[in-house]
């Protein structure tokens, strides 16, 4: 029985990255024979154990056999005659085979270390196209790779090509591509993520709302860059970079724009009503991939509401207090700040305004701060029940955001 630190703990520590979780393969080695040394297992489709001190995850050595279609079609062996090297044959890409043992040694047989020096995200074997969520981890990778120089083989990219038009991608279960897509937003480059799957022809199959916004129009005065597209992967590196590893912001810049790919064809590039028209399939998606609530509702805020944050100073009172009512900021107040965030990230995600100043986010958030001063015990509720309660605590909030504003001026 041997053990050895396989997988991320390896590749980050040669990219010279913190140390994460770390897990290890054991070779050599039956269930039974973890259990009696106090291991607790914990794998459901093959066995993974928890070490009885450290509580680090250790697995048996394995292999798999394809049996089915998608993710979950194989078939496991992890037989005490399975080696290291079979081990690592079956992993993804050569960066994830690199094994160490106890003296600190490597066991790298498929060059994954000369991989790392070359800035090279690439496949280990021809079992690769087996599995089509590899195909997300390729480009979740690259989100977090990208900024260190990475790039994907040539030979990788046309079997995640070949996978793509296979169908097979179809088969993948909407949480763990919800999965892969939350770990990609919280990265630094998420526009990464997004490029590769839209180079290999995934991101159709995999988030064709977000796709079908490539090749559309805006108006060159705002938007530069033309392109809604990568307008949309702008932004999300914007807010990768304003919310650093946060994705619930990061998948509210990435629906923000959704309903600029419905816009009738005779109004472009102009894109009148695109905040209306984007909630339907901003819930779509939501629906489609099971996203959380948390993700979800604060994704139709700002896809409903960007642009009025945009014009937050030509607002009336009264209507900064509906906006403030619409997204429930007085029982969510953390919204607020969420919501700033987002539109600043659409604001400066565009060609030549990344260092532009957004003084719209804090004055959204100040006006807030004021009226959320006012609750019921600051106004005269004597001889009134239900509505008429609520109707004279807006009409409070919003004389507290007109005063908020005189004396700003």
């Amino acid at each position: 029985m041997k053990t050895y630190l396989v997988g991320g703990a390896v590749r980050d520590r040669l990219l010279g990255l913190p140390a994460g979780d770390r897990d290890w393969v054991v070779v050599g080695a039956t269930p039974q024979r973890m259990l009696d040394l106090g291991y607790k297992p914990v794998g459901r489709d093959f066995p993974v154990f928890l070490h009885p001190d450290t509580g680090e995850e250790h697995a048996l050595a394995r292999t798999e056999r394809k049996s089915g279609r998608g993710h979950r079609g194989f078939v496991v062996d992890a037989d005490p005659s399975v080696t290291l090297e079979d081990d690592l044959l079956r992993r993804d890409f050569t960066i994830n085979a690199i094994a160490q043992d106890q003296d600190g040694r490597l066991v790298d047989p498929h060059g994954g270390a000369r991989d790392i020096e070359r800035r090279v995200l690439r496949h280990v074997g021809p079992a690769f196209v087996e599995d089509p969520l590899r195909v997300l981890r390729a480009a979740r990778f690259m989100a977090r790779l990208a900024p260190l120089g990475f790039s994907v083989a040539d030979e990788t990219m046309a079997l995640m090509r070949q996978m793509a038009d296979s169908g097979e991608l179809d088969a993948l279960v909407p949480e763990r591509v919800w999965q892969e897509l939350r770990r990609a937003l919280a990265s630094a480059r998420p526009s990464a993520f997004l490029d590769t799957l839209r180079r290999c022809g995934a991101l159709r199959a995999v988030l064709p709302e977000v796709d079908a916004l490539y090749g559309v129009p805006q108006r060159a005065e705002y938007h530069p860059e033309v392109d809604t597209g990568i307008h949309q992967q702008m932004v999300s590196d914007m807010a990768a970079r304003l919310a650093p590893g946060d994705a619930v912001i990061g998948f509210a810049a990435l629906a923000h724009d959704l309903g600029k790919a419905l816009t009738p064809e005779e109004e472009l590039p102009r894109h009148v009503m695109h905040e209306q028209r984007g909630v339907k399939p901003v819930r779509a998606l939501c629906e489609r991939l099971k996203v959380p609530a948390e993700h979800r509702e604060l994704a139709v805020m700002a896809c409903r509401e960007h642009l009025n944050v945009h014009r937050v100073f030509e607002l009336r009172d009264a209507t900064v207090h509906e906006l403030l009512s619409r997204c429930d900021a007085f029982r969510k107040p953390e919204r607020i700040a969420q919501l700033a965030t987002v539109c600043e990230a659409d604001k400066r995600g565009r060609g030549g305004s990344e260092e532009a100043d957004y003084p719209q986010g804090a004055e959204l958030q100040r006006l807030h701060h004021a009226a959320l001063a006012v609750g019921a015990r600051d106004i005269a509720c004597e001889g009134l029940s239900g509505a008429a309660v609520g109707q004279a605590l807006a009409r409070a909030r919003t004389a507290a955001i007109a005063v908020a504003r005189k004396r700003q001026v």
